[in-house]
């Protein structure tokens, strides 16, 4: 007499024979048989409904306790999420200041007040001590500087960390360097220890400001938002900038508060590194996605480049005339700043972000007009104002891009402030190109330069894809394989669903695996199996009579295999 066991987790109830049983079509005697017998055993006069054997009937059970399929790794997203990742963000609620992301906008908007109030020093005490002519020059070499910083903060990140040193060591490294320049930029001694000291405080300004891009980029990535805190830190940044310039702190009060605000950033800038991991780990193998961040990141380094050639140009216009004491950077033009950082943000996250390259565009345009204005003789006053309206925007619009592509990056640290590197390196390479412009007075060698700059940043533009063109029909095809190709089941699944579509028993899977697996005899197949010949070939004519099948090559081929 054959025993069972009882099921007690749900599966099923025990039958009459003391089988447990996982469905339930009564026999003649009303009781319910075992669906986990052999094939080739039966009980006597007990027979189900359908007239199948018992093996038959729960195949499915049977299956999933000898071959139990292997786990699965979570599902690939669809299509439109994967092209978000490249392209555009995922959308998400309205912006949620949690702890995180009110210490990421606390760290970048300090950072953005400390160091355009150091800058602005750094112009003003140039000036005094060398002349205006020399400004330009020397604000390229801090930039210089900046930039090496703001690269080099990932490679020392990653030294630390092998180090075992953890991320807020690195960021209270950097807290000495700039309180030391600091102190010199704004109780000089001599033009050259000025311009040394100073490119030793804004190497720590960008160690400190690659820290506090990072930290953003981490608290709001895939945020719907992202644009508008970008936006909303580098206006509050503006502000506290103005504030401190309105209240004339002194040569005294002001370092102690940017030495403050340093140390602010550092200790705000420490985020946990185990939040670094990016949510978009699975990709579409058809659309190749680390190739395609990795263009569209150069493209927009490239973007942003080129824009940064044109709004240097303007800067210099603006800083050369404040050199001379004719504008009052500190008034209240600067108001405008913010305010057009703020608005970019709001407008950048306007249908997740498409028509932001547009709006940038449009801003370059009005840029290029406000430089020929001036130049032209308009007021500088107007220049300064489209200055201000038109840098907001810029910034707002790289700081936004790059923090959005860091977290997909495979160094995020280093691309997280990318965009204010790019900036900063630009304007450090064509200063003296842009100050040799303004000062000749050459309207229309600057009218040709500033249209081949507006035509290679609408080529920018299209390759990073910031422009939302229409597909092409070979981009069609291609985004419906991709589809096609996350819709299809694995070889798994279609072995799991031919051996239940066609109700194949335990055994004539063993037999149906082994015998598709090669060419091997069917003697050999017999002996691996521990059954007789006759016995396979009577499982094989069963297999070829259940899948409507009449060769083993036929067999073969109808199987899914690998």
């Amino acid at each position: 007499m054959f025993r069972g066991r009882a099921s007690t987790h749900g599966r099923g109830r025990l039958g009459c024979h003391g089988f447990a049983f996982a469905c339930k079509p009564p026999c003649r005697k009303g009781c319910f048989c075992n669906t986990m017998l052999r094939e080739d055993s039966r009980i006597p006069g007990h027979k189900f409904s359908s007239g199948a054997s018992a093996s038959a009937k729960g195949n499915e059970h049977a299956i999933a306790r000898r071959t139990p399929p292997p786990p699965k790794g979570p599902p690939l997203p669809p299509w439109s999420t994967i092209e978000g990742t490249i392209i555009r963000p995922s959308k998400g609620p309205s912006l949620n200041l949690s702890k995180p992301k009110i210490n990421a906008l606390l760290a970048l908007a300090l950072f953005t007040f400390a160091f355009l109030s150091a800058e602005f020093r750094f112009d003003i005490n140039v000036g005094l001590l060398a002349g205006a002519e020399r400004v330009v020059i020397a604000q390229g070499f801090i930039l210089g500087a900046s930039v090496l910083g703001f690269i080099g903060y990932a490679p020392l990140l990653g030294l630390a960390q092998r180090k075992g040193h953890s991320l807020a060591a690195v960021n209270a490294a950097a807290v000495p360097i700039v309180i030391v320049g600091l102190t010199q930029i704004q109780l000089p001694t001599a033009p050259l220890v000025l311009e040394i000291l100073g490119c030793v405080a804004f190497f720590g300004l960008g160690l400190l400001g690659a820290a506090a891009h990072h930290a953003f980029s981490l608290a709001f990535q895939d945020d719907s938002k992202l644009a508008t805190g970008a936006g909303a830190a580098y206006a509050a940044g503006i502000l506290m900038q103005f504030a401190v310039n309105l209240l004339n702190c002194g040569s005294i009060v002001e370092p102690i508060i940017l030495g403050t605000a340093t140390i602010i950033i550092s200790a705000l800038s420490a985020v946990p590194q185990e939040t670094a991991e990016s949510p978009n780990s699975r990709i579409n193998p058809f659309v190749e996605p680390s190739h395609a961040l990795a263009k569209q990141a150069c493209w927009s380094i490239a973007l942003v480049m080129i824009l940064a050639c044109l709004f240097s140009t303007l800067d210099n216009v603006v800083t050369l005339s404040n050199a001379h004491g004719t504008i009052a950077v500190q008034a209240w033009p600067r108001l405008f700043l913010a305010a057009s950082g703020l608005a970019a943000g709001v407008i950048f996250d306007l249908a997740e972000r498409r028509y932001m390259g547009l709006v940038m565009l449009g801003i370059a345009v009005l840029s290029t007009i406000s430089i020929l204005a001036v130049e032209a003789g308009a007021d500088p006053n107007l220049g300064l104002v489209v200055f201000y309206l038109s840098s907001g925007f810029f910034v707002t619009f790289f700081t936004a891009t790059f923090t959005q592509l860091a977290t997909r990056m495979h160094a995020p640290a280093l691309w997280s402030g990318m965009g204010r590197a790019a900036n900063n390196a630009c304007a450090f390479t064509t200063s003296g190109i842009s100050l040799a412009l303004v000062t000749s007075g050459n309207v229309a060698l600057i009218m040709i330069g500033a249209l081949v700059l507006l035509v290679a940043a609408c080529a920018a533009f299209v390759a990073a894809g910031l422009f939302r063109l229409p597909q092409t029909e070979q981009e069609r095809k291609h985004q419906q394989l991709a589809e096609e190709a996350l819709a299809a089941p694995t070889v798994e699944e279609q072995r799991q669903a031919f051996i239940a579509n066609h109700a194949l028993t335990p055994r004539e899977v063993d037999v149906l695996i082994a015998v598709t697996q090669d060419e091997r005899p069917l003697k050999q197949v017999a002996e691996e199996l521990g059954i007789s010949m006759r016995m396979v070939q009577r499982h094989l004519s069963s297999i070829y009579q259940k899948t409507d099948t009449q060769t083993r090559a036929g067999l073969t081929k109808a199987f899914p295999s690998a």
